[in-house]
């Protein structure tokens, strides 16, 4: 009995056809199970079980009849264990950089996220800190010798961010006064300023900027122009912005005209 196109399609290429299909629906932003199915001479079964695959693997987000690429999503957010391994070089190089903008002895507010748990992980050189933070993960990377104190936030527990979020406090950000926030954020542009894939988060970190001396924001090139959910802050309230990558010629002139010093940690 002879093969089909459709059986070859579907059964000898499925790789070839996914890599295809994600680069299709990130080109066209969205597209529909039967449009999807048409382009590629496969079965509507067999296409939504690739969408689903995909889905699963993060590459997609799966709509009803159909999908949408990720990049498109201004509410997406992603688990703490996604964002730990993407992009983890360029991270590495913002909280290096970042890190020697620090001196001994001061007091630091951390936002839960990927890169200020990198970041912390480079205070390794520093002595006598003080921090206060939402992050669950952020503790445990701390040396003993770098670190005075550290105060975990209370608040609403997020089991796929490991953070805490929300006004419930054991101790109000508002209450007390820090030499430096360094911020991690979903998306930075010239017209939202600093945004967050959470409507919860958005305030929290408002607070920290509110309650320190000067505010280091840590975005990798994935977060410049893009936005995120929920608007935290303007851009004139950030003092210092640590990237990977020159950012979008309108955001440069955005930040020199808000008076933020852009430090760009490029590849060695």
């Amino acid at each position: 009995m002879g093969t089909s196109d459709d059986s070859i399609h579907e059964n000898v290429f499925p790789a070839k056809r996914h890599l295809a299909l994600v680069q299709l629906v990130h080109t066209r932003g969205q597209m529909t199970v039967n449009d999807l199915s048409s382009h590629f001479g496969v079965s509507l079964d067999t296409l939504r079980r690739d969408l689903d695959l995909l889905a699963s693997q993060g590459l997609l987000e799966r709509t009803r009849g159909g999908a949408i690429a990720m990049d498109n999503l201004v509410n997406q957010d992603s688990t703490f264990i996604q964002r730990m391994s993407t992009r983890v070089p360029a991270k590495k190089r913002i909280a290096r950089a970042a890190s020697h903008l620090i001196r001994d002895g001061e007091t630091l507010l951390l936002n839960g996220g990927s890169t200020t748990r990198l970041f912390a992980i480079e205070l390794g050189s520093r002595r006598n800190l003080t921090i206060v933070t939402n992050s669950l993960t952020l503790p445990p990377t701390l040396l003993v010798e770098s670190v005075r104190d550290v105060y975990l936030l209370g608040g609403k527990y997020r089991g796929d961010a490991q953070v805490t979020i929300g006004p419930v406090s054991f101790v109000s950000i508002g209450s007390i006064t820090v030499d430096c926030a360094v911020i991690g954020i979903g998306g930075i542009t010239v017209k939202e300023g600093l945004t967050t894939t959470l409507l919860e988060e958005a305030p929290m970190i408002l607070a920290m900027i509110d309650a320190a001396r000067r505010t280091i924001v840590l975005a990798d090139a994935s977060k410049l122009g893009r936005r995120a959910f929920a608007q935290v802050a303007p851009l004139e309230r950030i003092g210092i912005l640590v990237t990977d990558e020159k950012p979008p010629n309108d955001l440069v002139h955005a930040l020199k005209e808000a008076r933020v010093e852009l430090i760009i940690a490029a590849e060695a």
